[in-house]
């Protein structure tokens, strides 16, 4: 679709974008950080708000709006700094938009994740944030379902989600899954290639 309208690009819930990472290095590295044990859902921060990382970092004052990311500094954390493939796909981002909190999700196999919206991820929401998907594990029996229909993420694949609108997860295989999330502030770079990636 050529020439998507501003208006008309708020209304799209998703979208793949123009490039794969590699997955198979990527998978490497995130089942070294994922060996310890959990229950139902877990989060790996790869990137997160610089007192969190650093202890000498003193808390940041109260926010009006936590979805700007101008709250606080976001710091790469140990598990990041120590994994060059996932590193290089947040440095591939860190140089065209603006990169704040990066987690791997994990969720066990059988778990669900009843339906919700997250009101700040997506491009009309002033001050936003949106979250890019990039699935490292996943298997055929994960279901991702937005506005209710499923969207089909393979692994290595990089997705845009507008998840202020309704969305669940089913893990009905017997594997858990893990997602690579990227929360980005949108700029003109990540508005175009979203645009064209329609």
């Amino acid at each position: 679709m050529e020439n998507i309208t501003e208006s008309n690009l708020k209304k799209i819930d998703r979208v793949k974008l123009p490039f794969e990472f590699d997955v198979e290095a990527l998978q490497k590295e995130v089942a070294k950080l994922a060996q310890r044990d959990f229950i139902y859902y877990s989060v790996i921060p790869l990137r997160a708000p610089a007192y969190q990382v650093d202890s000498s970092i003193p808390f940041p004052p109260p926010a009006e709006d936590y979805a700007d990311g101008s709250w606080t500094d976001w710091l790469d954390t140990e598990e990041l700094t120590q994994s060059p493939a996932l590193l290089s796909v947040i440095d591939f981002f860190r140089e065209n938009t603006t990169v704040n909190l990066v987690r791997l999700l994990r969720l066990e196999p059988g778990a669900i994740v009843k339906e919700h919206t997250d009101p700040t991820l997506a491009l009309e929401e002033e001050k936003s944030m949106i979250r890019l998907t990039i699935p490292i594990f996943n298997n055929d029996q994960v279901e991702f379902i937005l506005n209710d229909e499923i969207v089909t993420m393979k692994p290595g694949e990089c997705w845009y989600l507008k998840l202020n609108d309704p969305h669940r997860v089913n893990n009905l295989g017997t594997e858990e899954r893990i997602n690579l999330t990227i929360d980005v502030i949108p700029n003109d770079w990540i508005r175009e290639l979203i645009s064209k990636s329609v």
